[in-house]
C-alpha cells in the first residue's frame, strides 16, 4: 500500500496545485490517496479547482506514479516530513498554506515538533543599525536563556544576530531556508550555517540544490510565522520581507511584538507602522516580554490515563464544540465540520489541540475518534 506522505509529494508536482488547494483536497476528500482517484468531477466540486486546474491534474496525474516518485525522491533527499507524518511540526500544521514536503538538516527535537517547546520569530532588516543589533542579541539571548527557540530566516543583519545570539547563550535556533537546505545563502553565513547545523535546525519546503530565488524568500516567511508562537520585528523599513512575515504571523493568529525606534529613523518605520496597527511594543524591561511569551498557551501532552473524561479541564468554547461532535466511533474530518458548523481551519486547530492534551485520537484517512 502507498503511504499517504507519497500522494503529498505527488500532487506537490502538479502545477498550479500548491499549498492552500492541497490542504483543500485533504479536507475535502479526507485523504490526498483518496483524491488522487478522484474523478474530474469530483475534484471539480473542490473550491479553487477552475478548468485550467482540472486539465492541468487530469494530464500530469497521469504521468506520475506517487510510489516511484516518493521512493526516487527519498534517494535524492534523506530528510523530508510531509504532513502525513507524525513529526510534521504540529503548529505549521494548523496554517492553512502547510509545505508540501518540508526538509531539514541538523538536530530535530521532537519537543519544537510537538509544539511542546515554545518558538519565537525574530525578523527584520538586512541593513540594520547599532541600535537594532544591540537589541536583537539582548532580546535573543534572554529568549534562549528561557528555553525559547529562537527562528529566523539566516538573511544578513538582524537574522544572523538573532542566530548567533541564540546560540552563544546556549540555545537552540532554526533557520528557515529560501533555498534548498544544503545550499548556504548568503555565502558569507557559511560558518553560521555549518555552526546551527551542530546544535540547531535548517527546513526548507525547497529540495535541495534549488539555488536562491527572489520569489522564494518572501513565500518563506510564512514558514517562519508558521513554526512561531509569536514574531518579534527588531527593525524594518516600509518595504521589508519582516512585515510580510508579520503579516503571516496575523492572519495565523500568532502574536507580533515592534521594536520602537525614532520617528525619523529609516529601519523603524516599518515597527512604527506595526505599532500603529496594533503590534505589542517591545520594551525595555525585557522581564515583561518575557512574561507575556511565557503567558502564550503551550500544546502540553497530557497522557490519555492521567485524564479520565469525569476530569477533565474546562475548555474553550471552541474547543468544547469540536468535544461535544466527537461520537464513540472514529468520524471524518468533513462530518466534523459539518456538525460543528465551524470553519475547517478552526476545526483542524481544534483538533490538534485536543489530541495533543490526550482527548481525541487521528486515525489513519483524518478520521478522529475519542481517547
Amino acid at each position: 500500500m502507498v503511504e499517504e506522505g507519497a500522494y503529498w509529494l505527488a500532487w506537490a508536482q502538479i502545477s498550479g496545485i500548491g499549498p492552500v488547494l492541497l490542504r483543500r483536497l485533504q479536507q475535502h476528500f479526507g485523504t490526498l490517496a483518496t483524491a488522487w482517484n478522484a474523478t474530474k468531477v469530483q475534484l471539480g466540486e473542490v473550491e479553487g479547482f477552475g478548468f485550467q486546474t482540472l486539465e492541468k491534474v487530469v494530464q500530469q496525474r497521469s504521468r506520475l506514479h506517487p510510489e516511484q516518485l516518493f521512493t526516487k525522491h527519498q534517494q535524492e533527499n534523506s530528510h523530508f516530513w510531509t504532513p502525513a507524518d507524525a513529526d510534521y511540526p504540529r503548529l505549521l500544521l494548523e496554517t492553512p498554506s502547510p509545505p508540501p514536503i518540508l526538509y531539514y538538516r541538523g538536530e530535530v527535537e521532537l519537543q519544537e515538533n510537538l509544539g511542546q517547546k515554545p518558538m519565537v520569530g525574530i525578523v527584520g532588516t538586512r541593513q540594520p543599525s547599532e541600535y537594532g543589533i544591540r537589541w536583537t542579541r539582548q532580546i535573543s539571548t534572554a529568549l534562549a536563556k528561557n528555553g525559547f527557540t529562537v527562528v529566523s530566516g539566516m538573511a544578513e543583519g538582524i537574522d544572523t544576530e538573532s542566530h548567533i545570539a541564540a546560540m552563544k547563550a546556549g540555545g537552540r535556533t532554526i533557520a528557515v531556508l529560501g533555498t534548498g537546505v544544503d545550499v548556504i545563502y548568503p555565502h558569507k553565513n557559511r560558518d553560521l550555517y555549518k555552526q546551527i547545523l551542530t546544535t540547531g535546525l535548517v527546513v526548507s519546503e525547497y529540495p535541495t540544490k534549488t539555488p536562491p530565488d527572489r520569489t522564494h524568500f518572501p513565500r518563506r516567511n510564512r514558514i517562519i510565522a508558521g513554526l512561531s508562537r509569536a514574531i518579534l520585528v527588531m527593525e524594518a523599513p516600509l518595504k521589508s520581507g519582516a512585515l510580510i512575515t508579520a503579516t503571516y504571523a496575523n492572519e495565523f493568529g500568532r502574536d507580533v511584538y515592534a521594536l520602537p525606534g525614532r520617528l525619523d529613523d529609516y529601519p523603524s518605520q516599518g515597527c512604527l507602522k506595526l505599532l500603529s496597527q496594533g503590534a505589542s511594543f517591545i520594551l525595555k524591561e525585557l522581564d515583561e516580554l518575557l512574561t507575556m511569551l511565557g503567558a502564550i498557551p503551550q500544546i502540553d501532552a497530557i497522557e490519555a490515563s492521567t485524564a479520565p473524561e469525569q476530569l477533565m479541564p474546562t475548555l474553550s468554547p471552541e474547543l468544547q464544540t469540536v468535544m461535544d461532535a466527537m461520537a464513540s466511533d472514529a468520524l471524518p474530518f468533513d462530518l466534523i465540520v459539518q456538525q460543528t458548523g465551524m470553519a475547517a481551519g478552526s476545526v483542524s486547530s481544534a483538533l490538534l489541540q485536543l489530541e495533543l492534551m490526550g482527548f481525541i485520537s487521528q486515525l489513519p484517512g483524518m478520521r478522529y475518534q475519542k481517547s
